[in-house]
Parts: C-alpha cells; sequence; structure tokens
C-alpha cells in the first residue's frame, strides 16, 4: 500500500474540506483517510496513482498542491 500526506494551500474553512475531499473521492483506487485545512492523508494499492493525478484533483478543487 502506498500512503501519502499532501500539503495545499490555499485552504481556509470547511468548505475547502469537503470541496478538495470530494474531488480526491473522485480518483479510483485512491482511499481518503482524511481531509483538513492544509492537508490530505490518502492511499492506494496496486494501481500506481503519480503527482500529476493528485495535483489535478486539488487544482480542481481550487487549491495548490505544495511541493
Amino acid at each position: 500500500m502506498n500512503t501519502r500526506t499532501l500539503k495545499i494551500k490555499g485552504m481556509s474553512c470547511g468548505h475547502c474540506v469537503r470541496a478538495l475531499k470530494k474531488e480526491l473521492e473522485k480518483i479510483g483506487g485512491l482511499t481518503v483517510h482524511f481531509v483538513e485545512r492544509g492537508s490530505a492523508k490518502v492511499s492506494w494499492n496496486g494501481q500506481e496513482i503519480d503527482e500529476t493525478v493528485l495535483g489535478a484533483a486539488v487544482n480542481e478543487a481550487g487549491f495548490k498542491l505544495e511541493d
């Protein structure tokens, strides 16, 4: 199992948390453990989910993935 904690810029409220969680949950095979202001913990088995896919979901929610 691959696990990653994402650091995210631009989140400031509960609506931000819900918006990001919704976008991350659209990624097939990804388990969202938690989303809070400024971070999210996700994991996946088998298939490779790369930084591009995660970054696209974060951007779609209106935020930026920190390096």
